[in-house]
């Protein structure tokens, strides 16, 4: 064992003086030029030099895995990954090419075609044409809908006592027996215009005793002469002589008295004749516009009793024999007086239909299951499609257009040449490659750090698409595909990939058109939606909006491109009900997977981030229980971080997940830490090595490594623990190291104070490395000033640029001034002043 472990470390001495001479000589060979004015040359001798001072021990990985995490994810395509999608993406969807028909229908016959022998073929593609047909064409099965009709009679019911109302305004009719005054008569006497009325009254009285028993208006037309008599008799119409004739008639039956009290009463009568017509024009309380007309204060009371009555009679059988939807109202009226024929008196009917035509609605509504049973029914009573030929008879003449039966014929018989078409098959893989390509512009644009396994599994959930549809699953996974995609990668990656999917899927597969455009639409909001999601709680409410916008997709396609389908809409409604649950039920399924698939292909989503992120997760409970101090160190750096990603346009959930656990290796040994120490001893003084003392600091990056595998954060998480770390120098122990080496004889080597590595790989665990340097010492300031506190965050970040700790994070200089102002804003969020209470204020207080 002992001889292994020499023969390492010589090899790894052996390896730093490589090191070191492939760097004098790199730095020996650049032109003088380069090495005296050229700021970008100097920073990559100081790279070079850097480097060869900063070989890992031997329990550190070696150098080459520094920049593997970089190449893993580097954004280039290689040759063979693209031309692998194009094959199997042709290869799973191109089925149309494989056993194509060349002689399909619509094609020119090249010859002649005699059958061989006799036969009788069943035209599998017109039967089930047919079926579909008489599915789609078979009548519902309509039921009465007990409620509707329920809502009608309570309707109805306001109606007759909103007109018994307006009847009551008007007063009783007939106001006098019709034995002595006719109803006409009365009619006419409510409803004359006032002058035609005060020019009766004037015929009607003759003798100067009655005219004195009368009201004055009355006893001066008595005392008028009789010229003017004669004028106004003159004016009165036929209804109005009749009614002379009969108040004269009235008149003479009784006496005097009787008939003043008559004319005494009627101008009360008149009067509440007036408002009830006012009130009938007046719109009603059951509906917003007016019900009545004046014919219903011409009705007696007896002929208004038989109305209603005949009304509920009328209605009854009408609701038993039910009103479909869409009855025209023609029909619906005829049927209505029908009905009131025999019920109503005659001078109603007109009344009685229309106010039971204001009431009537359709009260049929579709028995889905019966509906269903009978169009399946319809189909099973369609009788197959056979084509019969006999032997030696032609099926096709050269020169003539193919039909369908004359294709069956030819594929019974092995005429219809089928084998791969090349050709075609070709050219739908120039279709996938430009597809590919698209797709590829779209990452390179909107998502560039795709990983080789996150090109896999996109190409994975695009093969399922075909897959299912091969396997006869009547419903594509397209809104699966567009929810995952954009879930994991954003929305511009899912809504492409469904749009691309679905212009390729009728080229090169049969389907149907309706299901692939509602499908496809349903995917491509999924893909939208899905990116801007950030709880699986919002993607199941866009699973809902999926189903409900496939289903209404679905609806319209098929209105639009079935000629029959618009005269019987409602038939189609199950089929559309079905896509609707489709919809959901393949996001359902995609939201099942997304855990799975996220730990197996190590995935990072903003809802994963979120779950990660979450203080209850029992890794961060136990880092803020046994380290407390680095929980709160943890808190500050994550703030830190978080502001300074939102401003230069990084991932934020990252960061801040990240924070969260870049620390966590510090519970193997809390009290190593001075943020645990509570104030307590420091254990590195009972310790006295700084040998020791740098690999306990050095180890909380190993542990937490291990925690974080052990508890299977996504690998960008673990990236934090080293990466905020880096390669930097543990600078208290190297110096008190650097001290007692002086007064011992004994060499300090510099890599043995310095963290292995890698350093920052992301400008996100650039940023986080800056933050984590800054924290303590902008804890430790109190009473400065922001410039003090500026000027000191600027040394800092200056010395991490300075050791080339942020080469390969992707972080330009420019941005490092506006690092350091963010940092010192979010510093004095954090240090605002306070007003000092004296002490009497305090005791009041505690009173």
């Amino acid at each position: 064992m002992k001889s292994i472990q020499s023969l390492t470390q010589q090899l790894e001495q052996w390896r730093q003086e490589c090191a070191t001479l492939y760097s004098r000589q790199t730095s020996s060979a650049e032109p003088p030029e380069s090495r005296s004015g050229n700021n970008g040359s100097n920073r990559a001798r100081r790279d070079r030099q850097s480097s060869a001072s900063r070989i890992p021990p031997v329990s550190g990985p070696p150098l080459w895995k520094t920049g593997w995490k970089k190449r893993m994810n580097s954004t280039v395509h290689s040759p063979v990954s693209l031309v692998l999608a194009v094959v199997c993406l042709t290869g799973a969807l191109g089925h149309r090419f494989y056993n194509q028909p060349q002689l399909a229908v619509g094609t020119i016959a090249p010859q002649s075609f005699e059958a061989p022998q006799d036969a009788k073929v069943k035209d599998v593609k017109t039967t089930e044409e047919n079926r579909k047909a008489a599915r789609i064409g078979s009548t519902p099965v309509l039921t009465i809908d007990r409620p509707v009709n329920q809502q009608i009679n309570r309707v109805l019911e306001k109606v007759l006592q909103e007109g018994q109302q307006l009847r009551d305004i008007a007063g009783a009719f007939p106001f006098v027996n019709p034995s002595q005054l006719p109803l006409s008569a009365q009619r006419y006497l409510r409803q004359a215009p006032e002058w035609e009325y005060q020019a009766l009254l004037a015929a009607v009285i003759e003798d100067k005793a009655l005219s004195q028993a009368l009201p004055n208006n009355s006893s001066n037309l008595s005392d008028s002469d009789s010229s003017t008599d004669v004028l106004q008799r003159s004016l009165l119409t036929p209804r109005g002589e009749e009614a002379v004739a009969a108040l004269q008639g009235y008149r003479q039956q009784g006496d005097p008295d009787r008939f003043s009290a008559l004319v005494n009463e009627m101008a009360q009568i008149r009067q509440r004749y007036t408002t009830a017509l006012d009130a009938i024009e007046r719109p009603s309380s059951v509906q917003s516009t007016r019900i009545f007309e004046p014919d219903l204060l011409e009705l007696s009371d007896a002929e208004w009793q038989q109305t209603q009555i005949g009304i509920k009679q009328a209605l009854e059988p009408m609701l038993s024999q039910g009103i479909p939807p869409g009855l025209p109202d023609n029909l619906l009226k005829s049927a209505a007086i029908a009905q009131l024929q025999e019920r109503v008196p005659e001078n109603a009917e007109a009344l009685a239909s229309t106010l039971l035509l204001k009431v009537l609605q359709p009260n049929l509504i579709k028995d889905l299951e019966r509906t269903r049973d009978r169009a399946e029914q319809a189909a099973r009573e369609v009788k197959p499609v056979y084509v019969s030929i006999e032997k030696g008879e032609t099926i096709v003449a050269k020169g003539e257009t193919i039909s369908q039966a004359q294709f069956v014929l030819l594929d019974r018989f092995g005429m219809s040449r089928r084998k791969i078409n090349w050709m075609g098959l070709f050219g739908f893989s120039g279709c996938v490659t430009v597809a590919v390509g698209i797709f590829w512009l779209v990452e390179r644009r909107t998502h560039p750090k795709l990983r080789r396994r996150d090109r896999a599994l996109v190409l994975m959930l695009s093969l399922s698409v075909p897959l299912l549809i091969s396997l006869g699953v009547p419903y594509t996974s397209l809104p699966a595909v567009g929810l995952l995609v954009g879930s994991f990668y954003g929305s511009a990656l899912g809504s492409t990939a469904i749009a691309l999917l679905s212009f390729l899927l009728p080229i090169g597969m049969e389907i149907e058109g309706t299901y692939l455009v509602a499908n496809a639409v349903g995917g491509i909001l999924a893909g939208f939606l899905a990116g801007r999601m950030r709880s699986r709680e919002e993607l199941a409410l866009v699973g809902g909006a999926v189903g409900g916008t496939q289903g209404v997709v679905y609806l319209l396609a098929t209105l639009i491109l079935s000629a029959t389908a618009g005269s019987i809409w409602y038939t189609i409604l199950g089929a559309t009900a079905l896509q609707a649950l489709a919809g959901v039920a393949w996001c359902i399924i995609a939201i099942g997977l997304s855990p799975y698939l996220e730990h197996l292909f190590d995935l990072i989503t903003p809802i994963r981030l979120a779950e990660l992120a979450n203080p209850n997760r029992p890794l961060l409970q136990r880092l803020a229980t046994e380290a407390p101090g680095t929980f709160q160190h943890t808190l500050f750096v994550a703030t830190l971080a978080e502001a300074a990603a939102k401003e230069l346009h990084c991932n934020v959930e990252l960061v801040r997940t990240g924070t969260l656990y870049h620390d966590i290796g510090k519970m193997h040994d809390a009290l190593g830490f001075i943020e645990n120490q509570m104030g307590g001893p420091n254990k590195h003084d009972d310790i006295d090595d700084p040998w020791t003392s740098a690999e306990i600091i050095k180890k909380h990056v190993s542990e937490g490594l291990v925690m974080a595998r052990k508890c299977r954060l996504p690998k960008a998480i673990q990236a934090f623990i080293p990466e905020h770390q880096g390669t930097m120098l543990i600078a208290y122990f190297y110096h008190q190291a650097k001290q007692r080496a002086e007064s011992e004889g004994r060499e300090v080597r510099e890599s043995d104070f310095r963290y292995v590595g890698p350093i920052p790989q992301s400008r996100e665990t650039g940023i986080v490395m800056l933050a984590d340097s800054c924290e303590a010492a902008l804890r430790s300031l109190k009473e400065a000033t922001p410039e003090d506190a500026l000027n000191m965050v600027n040394k800092i970040l200056k010395a991490r640029w300075q050791d080339d700790q942020l080469v390969d994070s992707g972080l330009t200089r420019e941005e490092m001034p506006k690092i350091a102002e963010i940092f010192v804003r979010v510093w004095q969020q954090f240090n605002h002043k306070r007003i000092a209470y004296p002490k009497g204020a305090l005791s009041l207080q505690r009173k």
